[in-house]
């Protein structure tokens, strides 16, 4: 049975059997348990910390496709991919993957593994109140929270260079992750990741 289980791979193409996690923190956060099609049907919704642990990480990026939240309110930038339908955001990913074997001729589910551990922000700044002023104050981000950060980072930036453009999200989202992977200053992840501890270095 053991067996049958590592000869899964995922979209029937990649084996995630043989990624290992190298950062400490985010091991027990980044599932890799193999699987045909990334797709529970929310199995998991009502167990608030069941997605860290047993839904495997490329299904967190699809439903983050999904879902990828704002930017100040700039919803128009991605309400477009927002359809509602899971096979658009199951393509997409499955498409960005591909351009990533492509181009790397690496094991893509491993290049993005990569990227998250490089992006993955350890500390952020929070507001903190004493009478009628306010403050910012330093804090460590949570393991579980830095993974949400990146696959939230990595769909922002891809709609972003894709909104009005030629290019295609699933182009645009390969190239994110590649560009966070190579830890390249273009990644959209990258730079928050700078810029977040940057002020939290600064509130101390």
């Amino acid at each position: 049975m053991e067996s049958k289980t590592q000869d899964l791979k995922i979209f029937g193409r990649w084996s995630s059997s043989n990624i290992s996690v190298e950062d400490e923190g985010l091991k027990r956060y980044i599932c890799l348990t193999p699987v045909i099609v990334p797709k529970t049907g929310a199995r998991y919704v009502g167990q608030s910390f069941h997605k860290s642990s047993d839904v495997n990480i490329v299904e967190r990026l699809i439903n983050k496709v999904m879902i990828p939240g704002h930017r100040r309110k700039k919803h128009k930038t991605s309400s477009g991919h927002m359809t509602g339908k899971a096979v658009n955001a199951y393509e997409t990913v499955k498409e960005a993957l591909e351009i990533i074997e492509e181009k790397t001729g690496k094991n893509p589910v491993a290049v993005l593994v990569k990227a998250i551990e490089n992006a993955a922000t350890r500390e952020e700044i929070v507001t903190i109140q004493y009478g009628g002023a306010r403050y910012t104050k330093a804090v460590e981000c949570s393991p579980q929270r830095r993974v949400d950060l990146v696959l939230r980072f990595f769909t922002q930036g891809a709609y972003s260079k894709s909104f009005n453009t030629k290019k295609k999200v699933s182009q645009a989202l390969a190239d994110e992750i590649l560009a966070a992977y190579n830890m390249s200053p273009s990644s959209f992840a990258i730079s928050r990741k700078n810029e977040l501890e940057k002020q939290a270095d600064s509130s101390r």
